[in-house]
């Protein structure tokens, strides 16, 4: 963890008197390597192909001020590719396997940065699928990233997001006769909810079934969440920073709030209300993995000033 330390008068105490408030800012705090990649490659892409219209099929990241610092530099953030001229930026959730079939057709340029943890989900979906495993799948169905896993899932897969879940999922398994069950899961999912749902299944499992997990949690994401949960379990007031629409930014907030009472979410400094902090003497800070650097940055400043 890094330390930064501030002071700030206490206006409670006697006159004159400064006291230290300690800011503990998480190492993991901020992009991952596979929204790195991802931003970093829009902006080589705008680099090299100044003369043609770039879009890109969905938010590459789920945060605003990266989407809006891409738009600026111009950028085309689009939901359908047959909206599409030149060429089209694949985001870093990935896309159901249709949409490279549609690229191909239309002889649309594709420029793919999915996350490779990502493309190593679509991969394992594929392959068990096709050995007759019926699938289930940890996460929330509607998020981007499991939608393009889904497609590689096949007809037999069923999205969970809870332990209620498993135990529905759990009837449509017995329901399809089928005998070899493989568990994956989105990469930026709860690791303690995982293990919950790994652990109903193996217990509720017909004996004369096979299961599989494949724990695709990225290592990344483990370590944030380890970070959030240590930090929360030591400071008096936690801020977690990231997009509204970030999954993994609410995994974050969900688990310092459990370790810490004192705990808000904000998209950016524009949300932070200062008038909360300051009876708080030990601050911590954690950032979602499509944070970027100005964002985190500019909250501490704002804090130490």
């Amino acid at each position: 963890m890094e330390f930064v330390h501030s002071t700030w008068s206490n206006n409670g105490g006697k006159e004159g008197m400064r006291l230290y408030m300690e800011i503990i800012v998480g190492k993991t705090a901020g992009f991952c390597y596979g929204v790195n990649r991802a931003v970093e490659g829009c902006k080589k892409v705008l680099e090299e192909n100044k003369e043609k219209s770039i879009c890109c099929l969905g938010e590459i990241v789920h945060n605003k001020t990266v989407v809006e610092d891409l738009k600026k530099d111009g950028i085309k953030f689009i939901d359908n590719i047959s909206d599409v001229k030149d060429i089209t930026i694949i985001r870093a959730h990935g896309v159901p396997k249709v949409v490279y079939e549609e690229a191909e057709n239309n002889n649309v340029e594709i420029k793919d940065f999915t996350c490779p943890n990502v493309l190593k989900i679509h991969d394992i979906a594929k392959k068990y699928a096709d050995d007759g495993y019926f699938i289930v799948l940890c996460g929330d169905k509607k998020h981007p990233e499991n939608i393009g896993t889904l497609s590689y899932c096949g007809k037999n897969v069923y999205v969970v997001n809870n332990d209620k879940d498993v135990f529905k999922a759990l009837e449509v398994i017995e329901k399809s006769g089928i005998k070899k069950v493989l568990l994956i899961s989105q990469t930026t999912f709860s690791v303690e909810k995982y293990f919950i749902i790994r652990e109903i299944l193996g217990n509720e499992l017909n004996r004369d079934i096979e299961f599989v997990s494949e724990n695709t949690i990225c290592n990344a994401t483990e370590l944030r969440q380890d970070e959030t949960k240590k930090i929360a379990s030591d400071v008096d007031f936690m801020i977690i920073i990231g997009g509204k629409n970030s999954s993994n930014t609410q995994k974050l907030f969900d688990i310092a709030k459990s370790n810490c009472k004192n705990t808000v979410c904000i998209e950016n400094v524009d949300d932070l209300d200062i008038s909360n902090i300051k009876s708080f003497n030990k601050i911590g800070i954690m950032a979602g993995a499509s944070t970027p650097k100005k964002d985190i940055d500019e909250v501490i400043n704002k804090i130490e000033k």
